[in-house]
């Protein structure tokens, strides 16, 4: 069974930091983009693709991170410069194309909150 899991989230103060970690189970998502979404509408906060090219939203370009773990199952955000704006519920996915298809696998999602 697939299973992603997001960690990391929490309460902090405006201009702190927070590391996001996800972790696939049950899958092979080394060759996967694999991806950080945000709210409600899951807004494409970053991704990083199965050969290592990153992409941001510009809302968090230079204050945000996205890089694999040594497991390549492992994916991590790091979150600097938090402002208000950033609260929300961060959820993790691992996305393929197989065929014609785009398989998109989510995570829960961890609760983030950044107070002022």
């Amino acid at each position: 069974q697939v299973r992603v899991a997001e960690s990391g989230g929490g309460l902090v103060q405006a201009g702190g930091s927070l590391r996001l970690s996800c972790v696939v189970s049950g899958l092979d998502a080394s060759l996967d983009d694999m991806s950080w979404y945000r709210g409600s509408q899951r807004d494409l906060v970053a991704r990083i693709t199965g050969g290592g090219i990153t992409t941001y939203a510009d809302s968090v370009k230079g204050r945000f991170t996205i890089s694999r773990g040594d497991s390549r199952n492992t994916v991590y955000l790091q979150m600097n410069s938090l402002r208000s704006e950033d609260t929300a519920v961060y959820y993790c996915a691992t996305e393929r194309i197989v065929g014609s298809e785009k398989q998109v696998r989510w995570g829960r999602g961890t609760q983030v909150t950044i107070s002022s």
